[in-house]
């Protein structure tokens, strides 16, 4: 069974930084996309940095310039590198990831737990 583990959350003042791991593991044949989203209290869960395979990357708006998605296929491994934290950063941050597994191979979307990132002083 495939499973995705988060980790680095935690509390940080503002303008500081975390950065966060999410580590694929079980019978992986192939990962394709891998994607952080996060939600806050009373919104939606919203998507803020994807990278493809290959190593393409995008981003919300409200985290260019400040956030940087990374990944090591080596490791199953989807960094997120989260710099000038604001309030507004504050949310539960999800793992995503579409990949192939098992016998006969299938594709599956997994999440992760959720780690927490709250930004406050």
């Amino acid at each position: 069974q495939v499973q995705l583990v988060e980790s680095g959350g935690g509390l940080v003042q503002p303008g500081g930084s975390l950065r966060l791991s999410c580590a694929a593991s079980g019978s992986i044949f192939r990962i394709n996309d891998m994607d952080w989203y996060r939600q806050a209290p009373g919104k939606q869960r919203e998507l803020v940095a994807a990278i493809t395979s290959a190593g393409s990357t995008n981003y919300a708006d409200n985290v260019k310039g400040r956030f940087t998605i990374s990944r090591d296929n080596a490791k199953n491994t989807v960094y997120l590198q989260m710099n000038s934290l604001n309030a507004e950063d504050t949310a539960v941050y999800y793992c995503n990831a579409n990949i192939l597994s098992g016998w006969p191979p299938r594709w599956h979307d997994y999440w992760g737990q959720g780690t927490q990132v709250t930004v406050s002083s």
